[in-house]
């Protein structure tokens, strides 16, 4: 149970741990060990000494180490989904999913590591130049901080450690309090493979100093963090003369046309508002729907919502489990008395027993509605009347996070126009911009972040960089 600290591949044990309980029934689930000011600095150091060694192991060396990893964990499978369900409350089906996603992306990341290479340049032809063997390389950037969060706590790790590790640099994770354990049994296989150099990979987690430490030191130089906007904006004021990426909040938002066929649209509109309890950076959040069809569409919405499964996130059939904590509850419960307040109301769920948040849609909102212009991460999605693609368009892109946006239509030109037009990072046509394929670049513009995940475009933007050579 418990998340001890990894000093490269040392690990260590500390004489305060802090527990873990699960959002479904309280139980202690897990501990990690708070980490302080001396374990950064040593994590640093030990981080800084291993990058040369690690930028120097053979690239067949590190992808075959990916490799291990992805079938140890195969075989983990289980356990491990288990574990994020302890920790944070997913649904158990869920879970295995993500296991497999995370799979999938060490698998990945393996194989982007094959397409990252430079270029050669013909210097003849600049009337300046002289006969040389000029071209650029691509190498990594040395040492990698990479800071995740709660909602996806093993494949988030995997989008920031597999490919940082396989390009070359020494990388330092600092997980989620509150799913420790998950990191750490992933940390444990990469350093544990027969292929892992020696303090590649360094865990370590919360503790008075540690952020400020570690954010605020010259030895990383990438920051890469997933979570909210305020935080990011902190580690950006803080970070200095460093690269830093940031997948932040989002506000998603569809449009559901009248050409679209209302019976999916508003299947999948249940699936994207709802999974992981809304707790997703691109969980559907506004749903723009064309006036001819809003009514239809509402009660279509409402039914497909009522058919999904609440309860035990250890109940195979179960699609929502609980909220992570009781501060997230509390502000679902205070934005939707809010807009109810300012003249909205409940279609249905705003029902909630103690972190159990049931499904809720809401109607008869305005943009300027807490409920409608924040990013609520909760099981809450909001619906607006409009008159056509158009109106849609303008409200969505007004919003200040541009992640992901969708929409759904039976029309070609319109499908046309919202790629060009809509104002996202991501843009999906007839499905949820809940949608994500883990080898596609993914990050938002505006308040949503800087920067790309997905392996091989976080390779190319962030984990390595460029050197240019010229030969004589």
């Amino acid at each position: 149970m418990k998340a001890k600290l990894y000093i490269g591949s040392t690990c260590k044990d500390k004489n305060e741990y802090k527990e873990v309980r699960s959002p479904y029934d309280g139980r202690v689930v897990s501990s990690f060990c708070l980490c302080d000011v001396v374990d950064a600095k040593a994590v640093l150091e030990t981080a800084k000494k291993a990058a040369l060694r690690v930028k120097q192991t053979p690239l067949h060396q590190r992808i075959n180490w990916l490799l291990d990893v992805a079938q140890k964990l195969e075989s983990e499978r289980e356990k491990i989904a288990k574990i994020i369900t302890d920790e944070v409350g997913k649904p158990i089906a869920f879970s295995r999913v993500e296991v497999d996603r995370c799979i999938e992306t060490i698998k990945l990341s393996a194989n982007a590591m094959l397409h990252v290479n430079g270029e050669t340049f013909d210097t003849s032809a600049m009337s300046s130049g002289k006969k040389s063997l000029a071209f650029y390389k691509r190498e990594p950037v040395g040492v990698v901080l990479a800071i995740t969060p709660f909602n996806f706590p093993l494949n988030l790790v995997a989008h920031k450690i597999a490919p940082a590790l396989v390009a070359g640099n020494a990388v330092i994770l600092k997980p989620t309090s509150q799913a420790p354990r998950t990191a750490f049994e992933l940390v444990k296989l990469f350093i544990e493979s027969s292929n892992a150099p020696n303090d590649a990979l360094s865990i370590l987690y919360s503790g008075e100093g540690v952020n400020e430490t570690l954010i605020g030191s010259d030895i990383p130089r990438v920051i890469s963090f997933t979570g909210s906007v305020g935080v990011g904006r902190e580690i950006m004021q803080k970070a200095g003369i460093k690269k830093v990426a940031l997948e932040l909040g989002g506000n998603a938002a569809t449009y559901i046309d009248v050409s679209a066929n209302i019976a999916i649209a508003a299947k999948r509109c249940a699936v994207g508002a709802f999974i992981n309890s809304g707790q997703v950076c691109i969980s559907l959040q506004r749903i723009y729907v064309n006036e001819n069809i809003y009514e239809s569409f509402s009660k279509a919405l409402v039914e497909e919502t009522k058919m999904l499964q609440v309860g035990s996130p250890y109940d195979e059939q179960t699609f929502i489990g609980p909220m992570v904590n009781e501060a997230a509850v509390e502000k679902a419960k205070r934005w939707i008395a809010r807009a109810i307040d300012e003249g909205a109301k409940s279609l249905c769920g705003s029902i909630c027993n103690d972190l159990m948040f049931e499904p809720t849609i809401m109607a008869d909102v305005t943009e300027q509605m807490q409920i409608v212009c924040e990013e609520v991460f909760a099981p809450i999605v909001s619906l607006m009347k409009v008159s056509g693609y158009e109106e849609a368009k303008e409200k969505m892109n007004a919003s200040s996070y541009g992640l992901q946006y969708s929409i759904f239509c039976n029309d070609l030109a319109m499908a046309q126009k919202a790629i060009d037009e809509l104002d996202a990072g991501g843009i999906v046509i007839n499905d949820i911009p809940t949608l994500r394929f883990d080898l596609q670049p993914y990050g938002g513009i505006k308040q949503s972040g800087i920067g790309k995940e997905g392996p091989y475009f976080a390779l190319m933007d962030d984990y390595t960089q460029i050197k240019s050579v010229v030969i004589c």
